[in-house]
């Protein structure tokens, strides 16, 4: 959050006629519901019957006779993840859910990012043939990996892949495919994370191993007790909140609020400091996932999987503290590259006011594993689609995209394959977010290609940052009740906002805390309501000539000793 910027503008939500719809919650709710789409209760129904069906997905079946056939043979597993969240909590799902149906012989590997990237490389496959290996499965990776599943194949390991991303124009040759973005699937909803994709899999295998009479010793297992490392992983890799994704989300917070979940997620909601029985969806994308993040970002990710794995509270607490002090130790790393990244910027003469479409940045000595926060604040700050570039080895640069609503990078960045064949050694990735690597020598034609491209294919109106408001609230409504009715009423998220409001309020009182943060007291009518915003411009605020602020917020509930009280989280600051 800082001070507006010349393109940010505000442009109240659709509004929709609310007297045509019969939704059993509030008048409030009942308008930001239908400003989201939801015309129906059926909509909102969160309840584990209204997940789609897991035979809907393309290549579960000869999935799941894959992985029953290993069963019964007592194969040696092994599970392939990524090194961010979504592929620590897919990991740690595969590994609990097969063990928990019987299997013996199940482990798992995360690729060092530093040292073999990311994805089943015919590295990773040599390694985990050295480990026994006679099923690789890959978990939220694996759609790209054209060479590893050869090489796979090639040492008779027989390969499961699971995955999310987009695929690109050749497929590997697997065993058996699990995408839901893989050409030819039905299945209706795109969006899963790779942990949703590897629960499904999961789902499907435990139906058939009854169908197949394998429970006879033991009760089948309920899967449903890891929706909380399903929810964890779908909101930290920040994939859209459509109906089937807020259910599992929904699910798995419940669970966690109620005190059934993993001791890792127990013990990072503990160092986190948050209040677990008032846990939301925020609070797993900006206080767990990070925190897991840090793991794979500074270290080794299997730090993050042995968290999901453990069973011990107390071990469970140290390990959660260790990557608490990583997450610190992110945090240091970042602000300096971010720094580092604004000097590069000013030297460029790059401002508000001359802004390339694209903003590419390389510094020699930057970090990897942060490259993809820094490139999230130069995109947050500036409003354009950004790669940031650390030094890899060999004379290759690896590059971490963010992207802004409407431009596709993933799409982007295929363009710039046609266009300089064999100058992207390769590229993955969504379209908010991108990874690639190229040799340091071509930065500047891989810059100067994709502005070019994006000049062709995008309408530069899309470049300018529109915030959606729900429009204003009444003084009565700064309410502790209505604010809590709002936390309860999500999960919120990626393509289902959490409500935001605005409106023009006296300033009373304003001062900077922690150095970086701008606390308020604002008043509307005769109500008094505290306010914060986080990250401001200290050049900007507090500034006490103000009287008068128009202020983009949201309505929350801030905890402090104990009391619960009402406080508006500023998203977008202006003095009147």
């Amino acid at each position: 959050m800082s001070s507006e910027t010349p393109k940010t503008q505000v442009q109240q939500r659709l509004q929709y006629d609310t007297s045509l719809l019969s939704l059993s919650c509030s008048p409030l709710l009942t308008k930001l519901y239908a400003n989201r789409g939801i015309t129906a209760d059926s909509e909102l129904d969160n309840s584990t019957k209204t997940l789609i069906h897991a035979n809907q997905l393309k290549g579960m079946g000869e999935a799941c006779e894959l992985l029953y056939q290993a069963y019964l043979k007592g194969k040696k597993i092994i599970i392939v993840g990524d090194f961010d969240a979504d592929g620590a909590t897919s990991t740690a799902l595969s590994v609990l859910s097969l063990r928990a149906l019987g299997y013996q012989h199940v482990d798992y590997l995360i690729p060092n990012r530093f040292d073999y990237g990311y994805g089943l490389s015919p590295e990773i496959v040599d390694l985990a043939a050295q480990q026994g290996a006679e099923l690789l499965m890959t978990v939220d990776n694996g759609i790209s990996s054209i060479s590893g599943v050869a090489h796979a194949k090639a040492l008779g390991i027989e390969v499961l892949v699971t995955d999310h991303h987009l695929p690109g124009e050749e497929t590997p040759v697997a065993d058996a495919i699990v995408n839901p973005n893989q050409i030819g699937c039905q299945f209706p909803s795109k969006n899963l994370a790779g942990v949703g994709v590897a629960f499904y899999v999961m789902l499907a295998l435990r139906s058939l191993m009854q169908e197949k009479g394998c429970f006879t010793d033991f009760a089948a297992p309920n899967l449903a007790n890891f929706l909380d490392i399903v929810a964890l992983g779908t909101v930290a890799d920040v994939v859209k909140l459509d109906a089937n994704n807020r259910t599992l989300v929904h699910q798995g917070l419940a669970r966690i609020r109620a005190g059934f979940c993993r001791p890792g997620i127990s013990a990072l909601i503990q160092v986190a400091k948050r209040n677990q029985q008032q846990l939301v969806a925020t609070d797993l994308g900006f206080s767990l996932g990070p925190r897991l993040n840090a793991a794979g970002r500074l270290d080794e990710m299997s730090h993050g999987v042995e968290l999901l794995l453990c069973d011990d509270y107390l071990h469970a607490n140290t390990l959660a503290s260790e990557l608490d002090a990583l997450n610190l130790s992110r945090r240091e790393i970042e602000q300096s590259m971010q720094q580092e990244a604004m000097l590069s910027l000013q030297k460029l003469s790059i401002d508000q006011n001359n802004l390339p479409l694209a903003l590419c940045l390389f510094e020699a000595d930057w970090h990897q594993g942060v490259i993809g926060l820094v490139a999230s604040r130069i995109k947050e700050k500036y409003y354009r689609p950004t790669f940031a570039f650390a030094r890899a080895n060999g004379g290759e640069i690896k590059g971490s995209a963010r992207s802004i609503p409407g431009v596709h990078i993933r799409d982007m960045l295929d363009l710039v394959d046609k266009t300089l064949p064999g100058v992207i050694l390769k590229f993955g990735g969504h379209a908010m977010a991108a990874g690639l690597s190229l040799l340091e020598k071509d930065f500047v034609l891989f810059n100067d290609t994709l502005n070019a491209i994006l000049k062709a294919q995008v309408d530069e109106d899309l470049l300018n940052n529109v915030i959606l408001s729900d429009g204003q609230l009444s003084p009565e409504q700064f309410d502790l009740s209505i604010a809590q009715e709002l936390r309860d009423a999500g999960p919120w998220g990626q393509g289902f906002p959490a409500p935001i409001f605005d409106g023009v309020f006296a300033l009373k009182q304003q001062r900077i805390v922690g150095q970086k943060h701008l606390k308020m007291v604002l008043q509307q009518g005769d109500k008094l309501i505290d306010a914060i915003a986080f990250n401001i411009d200290p050049e900007a605020w507090p500034d006490l000539s103000v009287k008068e602020v128009f202020c983009v917020y949201s309505l929350d509930v801030n905890e402090f000793r104990g009391q619960r009280t009402v406080q508006l989280l500023v998203q977008l600051l202006q003095s009147r």
